[in-house]
């Protein structure tokens, strides 16, 4: 069994594709069932985010399954392949792994160590057990990602300190304010920036927020937005202002639109009542002397763009701690994958061994056809436990996870005990076309 990856993501594919390239449209289930029933596959999750739209899959032929997922990508998505191949991205067996571990670590995002995309991953594998079909492989595959993402949160510095102005504009309130649960918010302009940080916001719990602008038709859209917000006309925004905490302005203007002066009269029935100011305009909306008022808080964009700055650089400095604990995870991954291409071999090597323990019993059961059940039965099972301690040793280098060494061993007991000949003699046999294994069905008939 191989494990493939192929999709697009933001290193890539220009965002324009990447918009056109969304399983969400029609569904994630609906892609599942629809990738899965085309039979390249066994096993299929896909993660479709704003920067990746990725498939994950256990299959038998993965050069087959490669072109059929690009071809499913396409059709599925209604883009043409011609647009979409040139963009995809495919990784096999271990590679395939390491990238999911990336990606689940933040270490693959446009921004480095954002926290979203775990819970995203986690989504997506959801959605794969729901619609069955995620097995053995993805199962062990996702859950080992997901250990990798909280390794790296909880053991480095990755995702600490906000990167973007909008996160820096909350993580900025919450050290004046602590819990933002309660506050009043009021954003000044109907912009995508404003909303963004509003958006932002609002995920604290604040109580109310309020959209004002000189059209009041874009503070109403913007409001119904965000969702919970209201919206007010520019003719009430002193009114607005005196029942804020928190201010975020960002509107187009060409001068200020809060003055020192106005902060100030602003700020007179408010009873030393603090106002957070965060100014994201470019030109600034508000006078930086008004930062000088007592209880006004006031910080533009470069305040934020330093912050962010900051964090950025100390984010990076983790960097190389996080990798660490990828290829530390990585390893016991691969380990594990490789040791499942000696299965085969231990399933016949069982099988053999069992046999050879069945027909010498049967050839010796006119000797043992006088003893009584119970000394019967204790013969089969020390025979049994011999065969056990004879397999321990040759089934630990097996699942070693060393893969040259592997591969050698299964040829050399193959070869040994004549393996491929019991292959072909059952292939042979008529009549038994059950799928549980000989040696299994010969263990529950038996008693203990």
């Amino acid at each position: 069994m191989k494990l493939l990856l192929v999709g697009i993501s933001h290193r890539t594919a220009p965002v324009e594709l990447r918009e056109r390239v969304d399983f969400n449209v029609r569904g994630v289930s609906e892609a599942l069932s629809t990738l899965t029933s085309r039979g390249s596959v066994r096993e299929a999750v896909i993660v479709s985010t704003c920067n990746r739209a990725e498939i994950y899959a256990a299959c038998d032929d993965a050069a087959e399954a490669r072109q059929d997922i690009a071809r499913f990508i396409s059709e599925f998505t209604d883009v043409p392949a011609s647009d979409v191949t040139p963009h995809i991205q495919e990784l096999v067996d271990v590679d395939a792994a390491r990238h999911l571990f990336r990606v689940a670590a933040g270490l693959d995002s446009l921004v480095v160590g954002e926290p979203q995309i775990l819970g995203q991953v986690k989504e997506a594998h959801t959605a794969a057990t729901e619609a069955h079909t995620s097995g053995p492989i993805l199962n062990r595959l996702f859950h080992s990602c997901f250990g990798v993402g909280k390794r790296v949160r909880t053991e480095t510095g990755l995702g600490s300190g906000a990167v973007s102005v909008s996160f820096a504009a909350v993580a900025l309130a919450k050290k004046i304010f602590g819990d933002l649960s309660g506050r009043n918010v009021a954003v000044i302009g109907a912009g995508e920036m404003g909303k963004l940080t509003a958006l932002h916001i609002k995920t604290q719990g604040v109580h109310h927020m309020t959209i004002v602008s000189r059209t009041m038709a874009h503070a109403a859209r913007t409001a119904q937005a965000i969702g919970g917000a209201s919206a007010a006309p520019w003719d009430e925004l002193d009114a607005v202002l005196g029942a804020a905490d928190i201010v975020i302005s960002a509107t187009g203007a060409a001068q200020p639109i809060l003055t020192k002066a106005h902060v100030e009269q602003v700020m007179r029935p408010r009873r030393n009542r603090p106002l957070f100011i965060i100014d994201i305009a470019l030109p600034r909306d508000v006078e930086a002397a008004a930062g000088e008022i007592e209880q006004v808080f006031l910080y533009n964009i470069d305040d934020l763009q330093a912050t962010v700055r900051e964090n950025l650089a100390r984010r990076a400095s983790e960097v190389t701690r996080a990798e660490a604990i990828v290829e530390e995870e990585i390893g016991k991954f691969a380990a594990w994958f490789r040791s499942r291409g000696a299965i085969p071999t231990l399933v016949a090597l069982r099988q053999r061994f069992d046999a050879i323990r069945r027909a010498e019993l049967e050839r010796l059961d006119f000797k043992l056809s006088t003893l009584p059940p119970e000394a019967r039965e204790r013969v089969d099972e020390i025979t049994h436990l011999i065969v056990e301690k004879l397999l321990l040793k040759p089934t630990e280098q097996l699942k070693s996870g060393d893969t040259e060494n592997v591969n050698s061993y299964a040829e050399a007991l193959t070869r040994l005990f004549a393996l491929a000949e019991d292959e072909a003699a059952k292939a042979a046999a008529p009549g038994d076309s059950t799928n549980v294994e000989p040696f299994q069905r010969d263990r529950r008939r038996q008693p203990r």
